[in-house]
């Protein structure tokens, strides 16, 4: 098995690296702050009561990712948020979260909120699928 390289002193091509391992940062001290994920589905009266779209509650129905990660003892303006296509990156002076996402999301199209009462920076990604526009049109 050989690679053929452009540069014959390289070691692995630029496909072998996985995406987010730019982020991937294994000797940095800050602690990783508690998150939890879940699935946003959006449904209307002919899902509910008729069934009509074929959506069922799995994840591979559900439009958006909404991760809430909780970040005690921290202002908005101390939060530095990166979302690529598959890699969440959130760094703030006490903590840092690399999160590999579950599902390749659409990047320019996500929202953030800081709930300031709770702590907890609130962030909804649009999933990005091939076939949505067959799926759930």
């Amino acid at each position: 098995f050989q690679v053929k390289s452009e540069n014959k002193k390289t070691i692995w091509n630029t496909e072998e690296v996985p995406e987010g391992s730019e982020f991937d940062d294994t000797w940095d001290p800050r602690e990783k702050p508690e998150y939890e994920i879940s699935f946003k589905q959006h449904v209307g009266t002919e899902d509910v009561f008729f069934g009509m779209t074929g959506k069922d509650p799995s994840t591979a129905c559900c439009e958006d990712i909404v991760i809430k990660i909780k970040l005690p003892e921290t202002k908005y303006s101390d939060i530095t948020l990166d979302i690529q296509d598959k890699v969440l990156d959130l760094r703030t002076p006490k903590k840092k979260l690399l999160l590999h996402l579950p599902y390749p999301v659409n990047s320019k199209e996500g929202r953030a909120r800081f709930l300031s009462e709770e702590e907890i920076l609130e962030v909804t990604l649009r999933v990005a699928r091939k076939f949505d526009f067959i799926n759930f049109s």
